[in-house]
């Protein structure tokens, strides 16, 4: 995990890095994404909580209280934003370089919600 040199950047991490942390049990996956990106595929173990709830004052799954939330998006920028938004709020929150684009490039599982095969949308 890198910490960013940029003032209020948040923390980051590879998509290798963020898969190692969730199967580990050291933190939790939630993707920022929309409603139609998140269904057309995901990483399996992500919590789907799209920026614009987050940014209205969502809250995190239970899951998520007291651990690390590694944040995704497609390509990185909402994932920053929702970092920041939760840092502020106390949250140790991580953004997932690259976003699901890097992630599916490392070989890392993309899935629907019934588990077959997805796609990066």
């Amino acid at each position: 995990m890198v910490l960013s040199h940029q003032p209020h950047a948040p923390q980051q991490a590879t998509p290798a890095e963020a898969a190692e942390m969730v199967s580990a049990g050291r933190a939790v996956l939630v993707d920022v994404r929309e409603a139609e990106e998140f269904t057309a595929g995901h990483p399996p173990s992500a919590v789907w909580l799209p920026l614009g709830a987050l940014s209205a004052g969502g809250r995190l799954p239970p899951g998520a209280a007291g651990r690390t939330v590694l944040v995704v998006c497609r390509s990185g920028n909402r994932s920053q934003q929702a970092a920041v938004l939760l840092a502020a709020r106390g949250v140790t929150a991580v953004d997932v370089t690259g976003g699901m684009r890097a992630w599916a490039e490392a070989g890392l599982p993309v899935v629907t919600e019934d588990g077959l095969h997805g796609r990066v949308a």
